[in-house]
């Protein structure tokens, strides 16, 4: 693969990973609520994961013979993100995260912290236009690989990322207001905001769409 194309392609997913969204607020609200922090990472890694997956296997394809595909997937993110927002929303008045005196909130399973880390990322439908859009720009035809072993390498470039910065992301929420608890309330109650603001757009996009046809 051209040097060139993978350090553009380097420089451009490092920006989007460092863009707040839907999984910052994850990732941020599991360092604060107790939660362990490498399966909420781990379960948001998932997701990207599953979009590599699927793009290798030609997803692309199918969405352009079935647009409502997408729209489906849309849909469900949203109201994903919805329920969400709205569980970290009414969490905001106990959040924090204290270890002066031994405690902390109570954490979740593993498992379930995994599994929200993964509908978060794996049902958002931005995440995975950005794949369909982003990926194929940096594909080299001219390479002696082929094209799915090239996307199978970007996506999981990608995903090695934003690895580094949603664990610099939860550990840093986890640190910095540690000691901080109304920062620490304030914090968890805009991440709500976003994953409520962020699904509400989503599914009012898909309305208009769909009153407009």
């Amino acid at each position: 693969m051209d040097p060139q194309l993978i350090l553009g392609f380097a420089t451009v997913s490092v920006a989007l990973a460092l863009t707040p969204g839907a999984d910052w607020a994850y990732a941020i609200s599991s360092g604060l609520g107790g939660r362990r922090i490498a399966p909420a990472v781990g379960g948001l890694l998932g997701g990207y994961l599953l979009h590599t997956i699927l793009i290798v296997a030609g997803l692309a394809a199918l969405v352009i013979a079935m647009p409502q595909l997408l729209a489906g997937l849309t849909v469900a993110g949203a109201a994903y993100l919805l329920w969400l927002g709205i569980s970290t929303t009414r969490s905001w008045r106990t959040a924090g995260y204290t270890t002066s005196d031994g405690s902390a909130s109570p954490p979740s399973g593993n498992a379930g912290t995994f599994l929200r880390g993964l509908g978060t990322s794996g049902t958002n439908p931005k995440a995975l236009l950005l794949y369909l859009a982003l990926i194929p720009q940096f594909i080299d035809l001219h390479a002696g690989l082929p094209a799915p072993v090239q996307t199978g390498i970007l996506g999981i470039s990608h995903l090695l990322i934003s690895a580094v910065v949603y664990t610099g992301v939860a550990f840093g929420a986890r640190r910095l207001l540690a000691s901080r608890p109304s920062a620490a309330r304030v914090v968890t109650l805009c991440s709500g905001i976003i994953m409520l603001g962020l699904g509400t757009v989503l599914l009012g996009e898909q309305i208009a769409a769909f009153s407009a046809a």
